[in-house]
C-alpha cells in the first residue's frame, strides 16, 4: 500500500504539502531546492486539503485533523517517558504515530469528491489488519495485568498519565471524525481505528503503571 508522507501535519495547517510516494521520503529532503516552512497561502484564514479544495481553518475536517496531530504530538511524548521506563510500549506508538498520519490524509481527501486516483491513494485499512493488529497488542498486555474491579483514575506515574491524556484526546479526535464518516468525508475503517485506539491506550496505560511499580488510584465516593 503506498503511504501518504506530508511534509507537516500542524493544527493550523493539517493538510498541508500532502505528498505522494512509495518511499516515505520528504520532497524537500530529495530535491536540491529546500522548501519554505511558510507558504503565506494560509493568511486568508483558509486551507487546502489533499484534493486542492480550501476551506476554512475552522472546518470540521481541519478540527478533526487537529486532534489527530496532536494525539500523535503526546504519543511522541508519552514515547519518551516509556523509553525512561523501559517498559517496551514505545516500538509500537512509534508505529502508531506512523498509522495516524494514514488517518489524517483519508480525513483530508473527501471521500465523496475526491477523485478515484486520490482516493485509492488514500485508502485506510481496507483489510481490518491494523485493527487487528490494535487488538493483539491489547490481548498480550492484558494477560499481565490485574482484572479490573473499580473505576481507575488517570495515574501510574509519568507514562502511564501521559497515555491516559493521549487516550482523552484520541476520544476527542474519535467525536471529530465520526460526523465526517457520516457525511462520506471519511472512510468508516478510520473511525474503527480510532476507537480501537482508545482502547489500546488505556491498557497500555494501565500496563505502563504496573511497569514502573505505581499504583493505579481508584475511584472513591466522596
Amino acid at each position: 500500500m503506498f503511504r501518504l508522507a506530508p511534509q507537516t501535519l500542524s493544527k493550523s495547517n493539517p493538510a498541508r504539502f500532502f505528498a505522494l510516494s512509495k518511499n516515505p521520503v520528504i520532497p524537500a529532503l530529495a530535491s536540491q531546492k529546500r522548501m519554505k516552512i511558510y507558504t503565506r497561502t494560509g493568511d486568508k484564514g483558509t486551507s487546502a486539503l489533499y484534493t486542492g479544495e480550501r476551506r476554512p481553518k475552522d472546518d470540521a475536517i481541519f478540527e478533526a485533523l487537529g486532534n489527530v496531530d496532536e494525539l500523535s504530538s503526546y504519543l511522541g511524548l508519552a514515547r519518551e517517558f516509556c523509553d525512561d521506563s523501559n517498559n517496551g510500549l514505545s516500538e509500537n506508538l512509534e508505529k502508531i504515530q506512523c498509522i495516524l498520519l494514514d488517518v489524517g490524509a483519508n480525513v483530508a481527501t473527501p471521500r465523496g469528491s475526491a477523485s478515484e486516483y486520490k482516493r485509492n491513494r488514500t485508502e485506510f485499512d481496507v483489510d481490518g489488519s491494523l485493527v487487528l493488529e490494535l487488538e493483539e497488542w491489547i490481548d498480550e498486555l492484558d494477560k499481565s495485568l490485574e482484572p479490573l474491579k473499580n473505576f481507575i483514575l488517570p495515574s501510574g506515574g509519568k507514562a502511564a498519565s501521559t497515555l491516559h491524556v493521549a487516550r482523552n484526546i484520541c476520544r476527542s479526535a474519535e467525536r471529530k471524525i465520526v460526523p465526517l464518516i457520516s457525511d462520506n468525508i471519511a472512510d468508516a475503517s478510520v473511525g474503527k481505528y480510532v476507537n480501537r485506539l482508545s482502547d489500546y491506550l488505556f491498557t497500555a496505560a494501565r500496563f505502563a503503571a504496573k511497569i514502573d511499580g505505581k499504583p493505579e488510584r481508584i475511584y472513591k465516593k466522596p
